[in-house]
């Protein structure tokens, strides 16, 4: 939220935002309404030539590979259910936004439109009466809460009762991993599923929560907008990263920054480990058994992935490059990022490759936390439209991967050549 927001927390032992600690027992049944995942599709920084290579780990456990099959090509209904997935459903994950964290306490009594807006949270125009925004107070929370009521706050899903007041607050997908266009104002306008919110800031929201203790609450605002760990909750450890798109994966294997799995591994993870959702994970490689009775995230997988699969990366704007010179680092970009962004755009862990953090020159730490301690290289996509770059976001500008890597890998690349590649990396 992935949207990538929290933790699951039940179970005998309790692993959720207060402790930081590892859940190594089931959680306990928890009944809810039926949800599915939110995911946090992880992708790698970028990564140019003639990189060593890292052999992967033994990859996902048996039971999950078999849980996330190829499928043939989805129908239109399947997409239309895994858009249903990806907007609406919070996969039970009221159990902790709700019951452990009491956030829906939070946003009714403190949180306005104007706030909300300064956090990240995006608002679907296309829900909205016809002049609502003239009429009513964008300082009063009371307003928010007549927004969740309309389902129009993009991510979030709330049950609001006579009185007005929230009774359930929940996270989907769409919460990280979609933004809108602006065209009412910023922050409002039409969806725009697969675009990173690079505004939303995970971490303030998770910390509002008044169950929280002021080390961990410090440790969330700490991330910034844009970021989130995945893993904290896991190993107590914090190496934000920035939130990937979830557009153009149809031709990625793997997902996640290291690889671990295919998306809808990654989804599954998210979905229990991270909002709280109801649901099964398993991977033996992280030490990790987690079992709701029901399984309320394993069925809804096929749907969601056939959504994102369907999800085409977006063609650069008009006017926004130069043909001619993108052209020419196209030629610069096949003789030296090519071996590994194999295809133009693509990668080439779909044959299993990773890469040491060393061989590329980016920080190492979020690596060392997981089970095949590398990173993948990036499919590009989408380039111009989600800086910054990097899986720790630490290159603002694609001029700056560009810099990095022709010091790092010594590339040669004179500055008109670094300016000609950054104006392809824009056309993809």
């Amino acid at each position: 939220m992935y949207l990538g927001a929290a933790v699951l927390v039940d179970g005998k032992e309790q692993d959720d935002m207060t402790t930081g600690k590892k859940q190594t027992q089931p959680m306990g049944h928890t009944n809810g309404r039926a949800a599915a995942l939110a995911l946090i599709v992880m992708t790698s920084g970028t990564v140019f030539n003639a990189c060593g290579t890292t052999k992967p780990a033994e990859g996902p456990p048996p039971a999950a590979r078999a849980a996330f099959p190829a499928t043939q090509e989805p129908s239109a209904a399947q997409v239309a259910e895994g858009r249903r997935v990806f907007r609406f459903e919070t996969f039970g994950d009221e159990q902790l936004w709700t019951d452990k964290l009491r956030l829906h306490e939070v946003v009714e009594k403190s949180v306005d439109p104007t706030t909300a807006l300064k956090v990240g949270l995006k608002v679907d125009a296309d829900v909205l009466p016809a002049g609502i925004l003239e009429k009513v107070d964008l300082k009063s929370p009371a307003t928010t809460v007549a927004l969740l009521k309309m389902n129009a706050v993009v991510g979030l899903q709330a049950t609001v009762d006579a009185n007005n007041h929230i009774t359930r607050l929940g996270v989907t997908c769409a919460l990280c991993h979609s933004t809108v266009d602006n065209s009412v104002m910023p922050g409002i306008g039409r969806r725009m599923d697969g675009s990173p919110n690079r505004d939303l800031n995970p971490g303030a929201i998770i910390a509002l929560s008044p169950v929280l203790a002021a080390d961990k609450k410090a440790v969330y605002q700490s991330w910034g907008p844009g970021k989130y760990d995945p893993r904290y909750n896991q190993d107590g450890k914090s190496t934000p990263l920035v939130l990937p798109p979830a557009y153009g994966l149809a031709q990625v294997k793997n997902e996640t920054y290291t690889a671990e799995g295919p998306i809808s591994y990654w989804n599954a993870y998210v979905a229990v480990t991270q909002m709280g959702g109801q649901g099964n994970f398993s991977d033996p490689r992280l030490g990790m058994d987690v079992k709701h009775s029901p399984d309320m995230v394993s069925a809804r997988l096929p749907a969601l992935r056939a959504y994102q699969h369907s999800l085409p990366a977006p063609p650069p704007p008009a006017g926004s490059l130069d043909a001619t010179i993108a052209e020419r680092g196209r030629t610069v970009f096949d003789r030296t990022c090519a071996s590994c962004h194999v295809g133009g755009s693509g990668t080439d862990n779909n044959d299993g490759t990773l890469h040491a953090p060393s061989d590329t020159g980016v920080d190492g730490a979020y690596a060392a936390r997981t089970a095949n301690k590398a990173y993948r290289t990036t499919p590009l996509r989408g380039l111009w439209q989600h800086p910054p770059y990097f899986h720790d976001g630490s290159a603002g500008t694609l001029a700056d991967v560009v810099a990095h890597y022709n010091q790092v890998r010594k590339l040669g690349l004179t500055a008109e050549q670094q300016r000609d590649l950054v104006e392809y990396l824009k056309s993809l």
